[in-house]
């Protein structure tokens, strides 16, 4: 039975349940060790733990960074780390002011297209907080102009599309250095979704490893279990540690729900294996 889920989201960033009824939901699927990692926040960590408590779940600190590597937007799972550590908050800070701006300037691209309005129905969906692109595609849906979530990225906010805006994201040797000091540890979130050669993927492995990252989620759930026997041979091959989470952001989408990943590989050493 799978207990562990180190990758989902709240309402804290762009998840569609509080971090109150994330965690309840997660007790519903048998998890007992949950890391609530919100894209470029910990705004709802604290809530999370209360009720993690009360359910009898360990939760992780966790959060999902973005930065930019090679020109590519990957995505930075930080967990265990001090949730008080200044650098880490500053750090943090920076990437979400980009984002309120990246938000206005994708409505402003989307209402040269016909699009209006998107700016305010994504602050008010996020309730003032963190704004993401799956804000934008729920806004798509809807309005009429996207069927769902897929049709509106496709469409609407990928590279080449009219509500996009390209992320000026932190480095890879910024973030490694902010979870460094916060005595956390890095893992290369969901490698197998990257739109890379494996060449290039390898690189990053490489890259990663050499500034002190720790491990990769070889069990994701947007991971095929073809993408779980490759993701764990470049694990072993590179000899980081092996991380599971679902990339949960919410009920309604049942394609990455909790407890129904695939299963964690035996010959690979899980991130949790040294966690006391």
């Amino acid at each position: 039975m799978q207990i562990h889920d180190l990758h989902c989201h709240s309402t804290a960033s762009d998840g569609t349940l509080s971090p109150t009824k994330l965690v309840q939901y997660a007790a519903t699927k048998g998890i007992k060790i949950l890391a609530l990692t919100d894209h470029d926040t910990t705004a709802g960590i604290e809530e999370a733990r209360i009720e993690a408590k009360k359910q009898n779940i360990q939760l992780i600190n966790g959060a999902e960074i973005s930065i930019v590597w090679q020109k590519t937007t990957v995505h930075i799972v930080a967990l265990g780390f001090d949730s008080q550590n200044k650098m880490l908050l500053n750090g943090l800070d920076k990437i979400r002011t980009f984002r309120q701006q990246r938000a206005q300037r994708m409505s402003d691209k989307l209402a040269k297209e016909g699009i209006k309005g998107a700016y305010n129905a994504v602050l008010e969906m996020s309730k003032g907080g963190l704004i993401t692109r799956p804000h934008f595609a729920r806004f798509l849906i809807k309005g009429g102009y996207a069927k769902d979530m897929n049709h509106a990225f496709k469409n609407f906010i990928t590279p080449g599309k009219p509500g996009y805006v390209q992320g000026e994201w932190a480095t890879l040797e910024e973030v490694l250095e902010w979870i460094k000091d916060a005595k956390g540890q890095a893992i290369i979130a969901h490698p197998a979704r990257y739109k890379m050669t494996r060449t290039k993927l390898i690189k990053l492995i490489n890259d990663f490893k050499q500034q002190g990252g720790a491990g990769m989620e070889v069990v994701s759930g947007s991971h095929s279990k073809d993408d779980v026997f490759n993701m764990a041979a470049l694990a072993n091959k590179y000899q980081l540690l092996a991380s599971v989470g679902s990339d949960f952001h919410g009920p309604e989408h049942q394609y990455i729900d909790m407890g129904r990943c695939v299963d964690f590989p035996p010959e690979c050493k899980a991130i949790w294996s040294n966690w006391h």
